[in-house]
């Protein structure tokens, strides 16, 4: 599991969303050469994974940036949740910008982008520099992902051999996934954490040379709704920033009530406007299904697990164990070892038992990793901490694959593009506000690392997940 959205484990790349003018038909072209779809795949692979990497990497190398810049608990939050939230607000639009100027263009914008702003990260002198490097990187990402995956499908024109390749992109980011950490330690041991944003730069370049061989894609009018999109980001940023700054400088000092202030308005304005506008990102009535709304809740709750348990994870390690950062990368490995394992499980597990019985499992033992977790202390046993996070890589990635295709029944088939950047916007929502809270929660000790902050977090997610699956058993269909 990552930061991003992926198609496997908890996340799941979107196609790009039904919005706008109703597509034309692409006209007859003739097959594209072997060559050419060898390096929209090999290109669109490395994008997925680069952008992968980055996020499980600088999770773990977050305890050196705020020695680096001196930061509290609050700088480590911002360095995550910039990143996301610019991610889970443009992923609502980012699959009709890559229809508007075509997979291959969107994808070399997304990846140029995503570089710069790389290097930013690198150079950054400070925190707000990094801090807007990383909302620059978040964009760029939530247009990379949708346009990665429609320059495979536009390379593989036959069923068959599209079905491989879009395997091989998932596993991909399995393998990015699980190498994430281990790398983010050793760069960060070995050379400093600004080499961890320094190893994005080599490999956009190899992108950007692999895309000069890839045919262009082919353009289709859609409407980009501007002042959805706005109140999104705004709304979005206003409730994240009310999260992290309450738990630090008080739930009423001056900003805070401000933004949530924000919040609300915002929220209230992207409702309105999505209501009026000819070809909304998220029509209003979609938002009245119940079950695609119960959809939405448990990706929510999901990936604030996940997402939390990574967060607080890399800084117990380091933290309150005082593990190096490569030490710590690779204690994760088994839980990706697992999720990887698992999110091929999933698919055949669902047939057997059906989807909603596997959502509704992945909630329960995503619950158990939870609580599995409470009884973690500086002195715990490495093997007992190992044993205790093994729930952790089975939960969501049991219950994400299964979610994602019941999603697709429950909305209308004109609407399953906007239905997954929906989902994914709202699971990057629930991965930030979790760790918004577990910062807050953290920070209550002179160490910067508060053991019972930690498990108020974590009875409070698991509270969560619990409700989360009785909806789902109450309100799923069954298959």
């Amino acid at each position: 599991m990552t930061t991003t959205p992926s198609a496997s484990g908890t996340g799941h790349t979107p196609e790009p969303p039904v919005s706008g003018l109703p597509r034309q038909p692409d006209r007859a072209r003739p097959a594209a050469p072997p060559q050419s779809r060898v390096a929209a795949l090999v290109a669109s692979l490395l994008g997925f994974t680069v952008i992968t990497i980055d996020v499980s990497a600088v999770n773990i190398a977050l305890p050196a940036i705020q020695d680096s810049l001196d930061g509290g608990m609050a700088v480590l939050q911002w360095v995550v949740d910039a990143y996301t939230l610019m991610l889970a607000a443009l992923m609502l639009s980012a699959g009709a910008l890559a229809d508007r100027a075509g997979a291959r263009r969107a994808y070399a914008w997304g990846v140029a982008l995503f570089t710069l702003a790389s290097l930013g990260c690198a150079l950054a002198p400070g925190i707000g520099v990094l801090v807007a490097a990383r909302v620059a990187q978040g964009a760029a990402a939530a247009i990379v992902m949708p346009a990665s995956l429609a320059l495979v499908r536009q390379a593989f024109e036959d069923a068959r051999a599209r079905a491989r390749a879009i395997a091989t992109w998932t596993a991909g980011g399995a393998v990015a996934m699980a190498a994430g950490p281990v790398l983010g330690g050793l760069f960060t041991d070995m050379a400093g954490w600004r080499a961890v944003f320094l190893l994005n730069l080599p490999v956009g370049a190899v992108i950007l040379i692999l895309l000069i061989r890839v045919p262009q894609s082919p353009r289709r009018p859609a409407v980009l709704d501007g002042g959805g999109q706005l109140s999104a980001v705004l709304a979005l940023a206003g409730l994240t920033f009310t999260v992290i700054e309450g738990g630090h400088l008080g739930w009423t000092s001056g900003p805070v009530p401000a933004a949530a202030a924000l919040a609300a308005v915002s929220g209230y304005a992207f409702w309105v406007i999505e209501a009026r506008h000819r070809q909304p990102m998220v029509p209003p009535a979609l938002l009245k299904n119940r079950r695609l709304a119960v959809t939405l809740a448990v990706g929510f709750t999901v990936n604030a697990a996940f997402y939390g348990g990574i967060f607080l994870l890399g800084l117990y390690y380091q933290q309150l164990r005082g593990m190096p950062a490569f030490a710590a990368g690779l204690m994760f490995v088994p839980v990706s070892a697992l999720v990887t394992a698992n999110n091929l499980l999933s698919p055949r597990l669902a047939e057997r038992i059906g989807r909603r019985s596997v959502i509704v499992v992945g909630q329960l033992i995503f619950v158990i990793a939870m609580l599995a977790m409470l009884p973690l202390a500086a002195q715990t046993p490495l093997w007992l901490v190992l044993v205790l996070l093994l729930p952790l890589g089975v939960g969501g990635a049991l219950a994400v694959p299964a979610l994602t295709a019941l999603l697709m029944d429950v909305v209308p088939s004109e609407r399953p593009g906007t239905a997954s950047g929906l989902l994914n916007s709202c699971r990057q929502t629930g991965g930030a506000l979790a760790v918004a809270l577990f910062g807050g929660l953290l920070a209550g000790s002179a160490g910067g690392f508060s053991l019972p902050g930690m498990r108020i977090g974590l009875v409070t997610v698991a509270v969560l997940l619990l409700a989360t699956a009785v909806l789902s058993r109450a309100l799923l269909p069954r298959d």
